[in-house]
């Protein structure tokens, strides 16, 4: 489907706003599973075409990324050049989708939304450190998720049998490859509320574990999410079967801009060749709530997709 995108605010891509009108092929790409392998492929809206059949070498998101480093180009370039050679995919493929990139690393900013902060007030013994991060000028970047605590689309996110209040965290993931942001994703950032709340010196231990992050179902490029704070967000948890919670937000709450996040994370850092940084908690249960083996999480972000993951504890 190609877009002529007019935008009131430009898009962050490549690490730099453009201010410029652009004509885009809008594509969302996900990792299908094949044969012990997988195959990447390309949605524009229109069909889903098998990027993997013209160019082997393009397994995954990250393949296509380092392709579309090297030549200079966008993402959504390499793709359209290789999508009247591509065979078509049935679109019902999509929902045996995979982890659409398996980042090297995986980076997480805190205390970005108000309502972020109002919860880390009630659930810490010390909420005065949650005000000044909110306040200062210093975002709060932490590491997140190792390749194997990552889990995608369909496969079960963790929860400490250690902790007894634990939460799922609705996120827009940043992508980038060799430093510049070349896509968007979902992410749910699994959370110890009870162990952070104890004393945010084990915040290592409160956000990362087994199976303490997920990401999918696909990465949409820069181009096809233009501005991504004027995205709507909503997340549904499901316990048999029952909706028991069920809220929804706007990207356009953040505090802090994904540029000025991306900016931080650089900074003094060596950063991973694929690498996912989560934006921070926009939706929060309320206090008495906590996750429970079997929930079902449905985590929605506007033009990028819905991540699902059941629950288990770890």
């Amino acid at each position: 489907m190609i877009s002529d995108l007019r935008r009131s605010s430009p898009p962050l891509t490549g690490g730099k706003f453009i201010t410029k009108k652009i004509i885009v092929q809008c594509m969302r790409y996900y990792r299908l599973p094949s044969g012990g392998e997988s195959r990447l492929v390309a949605d524009d809206g229109d069909a889903v075409y098998d990027l993997t059949a013209v160019k082997p070498r393009l397994r995954d998101f990250a393949d296509l990324a380092a392709a579309a480093n090297v030549a200079e180009l966008d993402v959504d370039d390499i793709a359209a050049n290789l999508v009247d050679a591509a065979p078509t995919v049935d679109p019902d493929a999509l929902a045996d989708a995979g982890r659409p990139v398996v980042p090297d690393e995986v980076w997480a900013a805190g205390v970005t939304y108000e309502i972020s902060e109002e919860a880390r007030q009630r659930e810490s013994s010390m909420p005065e450190m949650y005000i000044r991060v909110y306040e200062s000028d210093r975002s709060e970047i932490f590491f997140k998720a190792t390749p194997s605590r990552t889990v995608g689309p369909g496969e079960p996110v963790g929860i400490r049998g250690d902790s007894d209040w634990d939460v799922p965290e609705p996120e827009l993931g940043i992508v980038l490859c060799d430093g510049d942001v070349v896509g968007y994703t979902v992410g749910n950032d699994v959370s110890s509320r009870s162990i952070e709340g104890e004393n945010p010196l084990y915040l290592p231990q409160a956000k990362m574990y087994d199976r303490c992050c997920s990401l999918g179902p696909c990465v949409a490029s820069a181009g096809t999410v233009g501005n991504p704070h004027e995205l709507m967000m909503s997340m549904t948890i499901r316990r048999d079967k029952t909706v028991v919670y069920k809220e929804e937000t706007s990207t356009a709450e953040m505090a802090r801009s994904c540029e000025e996040l991306v900016d931080c994370w650089r900074s003094h850092d060596i950063l991973p060749d694929v690498g996912v940084l989560l934006t921070g908690t926009s939706l929060v249960p309320d206090e008495g709530f906590t996750l429970r083996p079997d929930d079902e999480i449905r985590i929605t972000i506007e033009g990028i997709g819905d991540l699902v993951n059941t629950v288990v504890e770890v």
